[in-house]
């Protein structure tokens, strides 16, 4: 699984811990980490909560990424900014067991978290037991087990719904201001792992267009 971490401004002190965390429990199971930033708060691309969601609407939907990790100083911000994407479902998870629940339940593919509020001593810690509830288990089992029929025919439900109400990537990414897109995108490392790994190639395109206008 390729699983992308994205970082906003207002935490991006906490970059490297959280990158750490990360990479300590999904690089093990045989999953790869690919770190969009921001990677420090002096970083000259700065990304907000609103660009997160954009970058990883980007991601998901050409397949660049699996999962997406991101979040913010309450993560409140980063998860509306995701599901306001097409085919992104972003779940709020403070603690282990909201991520055990989220896989379990709602078998998204993001997940934000509050890197301020709530985040203290042995927040690192924290961060990896999330991390493994998530991604240690199979994802969309259901809980409770005999629940998991209901909960299948909810989620496909739920994405007929979201398909229904949102417009394509591409066209997201052709209405948007583009100046936020280029922003966006103006990671130091983006278009190595973004080109490197994405398969859709209309999207692919719009992006080549962007970063060389």
């Amino acid at each position: 699984m390729k699983v992308a971490l994205i970082i906003e401004n207002s935490q991006a002190a906490k970059s490297s811990i959280v990158h750490e965390a990360l990479t300590s429990v999904v690089e093990p199971l045989g999953h790869s980490v690919f770190h969009y930033g921001m990677y420090g708060p002096e970083d000259d691309a700065s990304l907000t909560y609103i660009m997160n969601g954009l970058l990883a609407g980007i991601l998901i939907n050409s397949k660049a990424a699996d999962f997406v990790v991101t979040g913010c100083g309450t993560g409140m911000g980063s998860m509306l900014a995701c599901n306001t994407m097409p085919n992104v479902v972003c779940g709020l998870v403070i603690d282990p067991t909201d991520a055990f629940l989220f896989g379990q339940i709602n078998d998204g593919n993001a997940i934000s978290m509050p890197y301020a509020k709530g985040f203290g001593w042995a927040a690192e810690l924290n961060l990896q037991d999330c991390y493994r509830k998530l991604f240690e288990v199979e994802r969309g089992v259901g809980y409770p087990k005999e629940r998991a029929a209901i909960m299948a025919k909810n989620r496909g439900i739920f994405s007929e719904m979201k398909a229904a109400a949102t417009k394509d990537m591409l066209t997201v990414l052709q209405s948007v201001d583009q100046d936020i897109l280029k922003a966006a995108i103006a990671g130091e490392r983006f278009e190595e792992y973004f080109f490197s790994n994405a398969k859709d190639e209309a999207i692919m395109d719009y992006i080549k267009g962007v970063l060389s206008a």
